[in-house]
């Protein structure tokens, strides 16, 4: 079912935890003591048990209290000081419903169609955004001709408040393993290295011990894939890293080294040679978009022998289309190592031994800075931990 979402009812938890008592709650959140009790029964009917234990001395937390505290105060860590910029007062006004809209006009630059994606009216969108508004004293989006155009101040906030939601999803994700179930789902920025070698064989691990959580496996561009990292859409992206790091909120894990390779048909005149890099510039090519590690490889390849590009470049970001194109004609490709292995077995594709060594790229795991995973999320990283392990031979 999960925890209910309502802000007032989570300071009056937090309050309660942290002074163990139901009557010096209601007076710091200047709400009656039935009113405190009435919060904490709903809350803990939600979270599926006793969230506190009731002692002569007070009232003190149980396990499950602890994991809702714990979550709770991660949650409000993001939107407070947010909140509290815009105005003190709106950390005792604004609710769910008010942060949800403000997301979604956020995204949408429209009232109409951030109504639209919540279910609701067009008014009701526009009364909530308005609220926040009133009370931080300030607009938080400005018309524009072709839409609205959210202030820094609205990015701030609905950038805190989807990361905290995401923490109230881990709360209830982490409520269903105290009590033995599979609620929630890991969401998965999968790049194309990943998708092929070390994912599959750790979502196979994975199924065997949580038969039933939902897992959700995103592919696209990479500035996509940390977007959605970044505002909590996603729980990690596995494949290239970035170096250094694209931006201070995210921490990056790697797993193991790869290394390019020069790949054709298997029947190409090329496979099984070692030809020198000056006589393949003339040759067609099938190469990485712009912009991606791989690429960046390629290009320093010819750079650092002093070797001009090849001219005849198809440039795509997929394994199956770069396949395609190989047994279509005389093309050579250029990929990853550790998927050409997989393609190679495969009997799809070979190896063609140019002379000299590719420089090494690091493939692993990219998180948020800080971020606190579930029990089923941090059993998926050890098992792309022991994939990556396995195929070194470790």
């Amino acid at each position: 079912m999960g925890v209910s979402r309502n802000i007032r009812h989570f300071r009056v938890f937090l309050a309660v935890a942290e002074l163990n008592s139901l009557t010096l709650a209601s007076e710091t959140c200047n709400v009656s003591q039935p009113a405190v009790s009435q919060s904490l029964h709903k809350l803990e009917r939600a979270a599926g048990g006793d969230l506190f234990t009731r002692a002569r001395l007070g009232v003190f937390l149980t396990p499950r209290g602890e994991l809702l505290a714990r979550r709770l105060k991660r949650a409000f860590a993001h939107l407070d000081p947010v909140l509290g910029d815009l105005s003190p007062r709106l950390q005792i006004t604004v609710t769910i419903a008010q942060l949800q809209a403000l997301i979604a006009v956020r995204e949408a630059e429209n009232f109409t169609l951030a109504a639209q994606r919540l279910g609701l009216a067009q008014p009701t969108v526009h009364r909530a955004v308005s609220q926040i508004e009133t009370v931080a004293g300030r607009p938080l989006f400005e018309r524009a001709a072709h839409g609205l155009i959210p202030t820094p101040a609205a990015k701030a906030l609905a950038q805190a408040a989807r990361l905290a939601f995401s923490e109230l999803d881990q709360a209830d994700a982490e409520l269903a393993e105290f009590d033995g179930q599979e609620v929630g789902r890991i969401a998965i920025g999968a790049l194309p290295l990943s998708r092929s070698i070390l994912l599959p064989r750790a979502l196979a691990a994975f199924r065997e011990r949580r038969p039933r959580l939902s897992i959700e496996v995103n592919d696209g561009p990479y500035d996509d894939l940390l977007n959605g990292l970044r505002r909590g859409d996603l729980d990690v992206i596995i494949g290239a890293l970035r170096m250094p790091a694209p931006i201070e909120d995210v921490m990056q894990e790697a797993l193991f080294n790869d290394e390019l390779a020069f790949v054709a048909r298997p029947d190409h005149p090329l496979v099984g040679t070692a030809p020198a890099l000056e006589s393949l510039t003339d040759r067609q090519w099938v190469v990485p978009r712009p912009g991606s590690p791989s690429r960046g490889q390629f290009d320093a390849y010819f750079a650092d022998r002093g070797i001009a590009p090849p001219a005849s470049l198809i440039e795509c970001g997929s394994i199956l289309f770069m396949r395609e194109m190989l047994s279509a004609g005389p093309f050579i490709g250029c990929i990853s190592g550790a998927q050409a292995e997989a393609e190679i077995a495969k009997g799809l594709i070979a190896r063609i031994n140019v002379t000299g060594a590719w420089p090494g790229r690091a493939i692993g795991l990219t998180t948020r800075r800080n971020w606190e995973p579930t029990k089923s999320q941090a059993l998926l990283l050890d098992l792309l931990r022991q994939a990556a392990k396995d195929r070194r031979g470790v």
